[in-house]
């Protein structure tokens, strides 16, 4: 049985979707205008797999005969967060967003989750992740209160210095605020965000841990398990959905780490769904509008794209996209609500245009295909569509 590998690079977006209006997005284009910034990216390995020619992007070459088939998807679901994009691409298309609290939890969740840890807690406002640490990291050593915060994002962060909060009761405070958040209040991700350091230098840790609610409806993790075919998940993913239908997780933090396992899984790993994400990208570059950091995280992993194309066997497929945009040129530092590029290879596959899919679960419709099993998921696979080599 070959692999299917998903990577997803998260918040690489590739230009606003025809919506972005209503989430204040006009203009954003995380890829082009990234690439404008920095007086163009030198990405050859994305630029030969065909990059360019999904968009125009400074530097990266549309090719006459690219290596993998190209194109982008839409966003069906509304809301431009890591969950509902995850969700989307794994075939769960969500009819609601899931809520935010731009001005703050509601005092009866903020009020229950205090007596719950047995203390007061600090902040409960929408914040930085990065900022709010200094502003009351020095309340929470003298008072060992947690500092709870937000973001546009659907999540609920908890944010504790890990000299004066072990870990383990870090993830049980986590574990205790997730059993409140849910119908009404159900947010996308409690996250446990540690953090050490003196007053003036606080700095996160990797010891993040995400608590996602359950995937609302089947999955294709789901829906392979049931079919014993195995399923690996790497770094956040097991976080994402929660941990379910997925047989195997590699724990991985950083860009770095994560293309490490992914590289290992192809080693070790004889058959199944491979699914990893790159979330540096993300919280380290999107987020603090990082232009040089973003522009160096892709030269790290176009250079490191070699190592995994020379992984695949006969059969495999490597699918390389994203979950939303995080424009890092903007005056914003959220997400941003984007059409994600698509890029498929494999040594069996030949490259063709993919246009503008309608949904990103088209790639679990095709992951159902490539594994010969029934549609069950909302859009269309493209599977056929990239004409396999015959073995003559």
């Amino acid at each position: 049985m070959s692999r299917f590998v998903v990577i997803v690079l998260d918040s690489v977006g590739i230009g606003e979707l025809p919506d972005a209006w209503r989430y204040g997005d006009q203009g954003s284009n995380t890829l082009a205008n990234l690439a404008n910034a920095v007086g163009g990216l030198e990405l050859p390995n994305l630029e030969r797999l065909g990059l360019g020619n999904i968009h125009p992007i400074n530097g990266v070459l549309p090719q006459e005969q690219p290596m993998a088939a190209w194109g982008k998807m839409a966003e069906q679901s509304p809301g431009k967060d890591t969950t509902t994009g995850h969700w989307e691409i794994a075939g769960i298309i969500l009819d609601k967003p899931f809520p935010t609290y731009p001005n703050g939890f509601p005092a009866g969740i903020i009020d229950k989750f205090s007596q719950m840890i047995g203390k007061p807690i600090l902040g409960n406002t929408a914040a930085s992740g990065t900022e709010i640490i200094q502003k009351l990291g020095p309340k929470h050593l003298d008072s060992g209160a947690p500092i709870v915060y937000t973001s546009a994002d659907s999540v609920f962060q908890i944010a504790a210095h890990e000299h004066v909060v072990p870990l383990e009761t870090l993830y049980e405070w986590c574990q205790m605020a997730r059993s409140i958040l849910y119908g009404e209040h159900g947010v996308g991700r409690v996250i446990a965000r540690p953090f050490l350091g003196v007053v003036g230098d606080f700095r996160r840790t990797q010891n993040r841990k995400d608590f996602s609610l359950p995937p609302v409806g089947e999955t294709v993790f789901d829906y392979l398990a049931a079919n014993q075919i195995p399923t690996t998940a790497i770094g956040k993913i097991w976080d994402v959905f929660a941990g379910r239908g997925i047989h195997e997780h590699i724990d991985a933090h950083g860009n770095q780490e994560t293309l490490a396992a992914v590289i290992f899984a192809l080693e070790n790993t004889p058959s199944g769904l491979i699914f990893a994400n790159l979330g540096d990208f993300d919280t380290l570059w999107g987020h603090r509008n990082d232009v040089q950091g973003y522009a160096g995280g892709l030269r790290e992993f176009d250079q490191k794209l070699p190592y995994i194309l020379g992984a695949l066997k006969k059969g495999d497929v490597l699918c390389i996209t994203a979950d939303h945009g995080c424009d890092p040129t903007t005056a914003s530092t959220d997400h941003s609500r984007e059409y994600v590029p698509i890029l498929v290879y494999g040594k069996q596959i030949r490259p063709r245009a993919l246009g503008t899919r309608s949904t990103f679960s088209d790639i679990a419709q095709t992951i159902s295909e490539f594994y010969n099993l029934e549609p069950v998921f909302p859009g269309e696979s493209f599977l056929r569509q990239l004409h396999p080599v015959s073995d003559n």
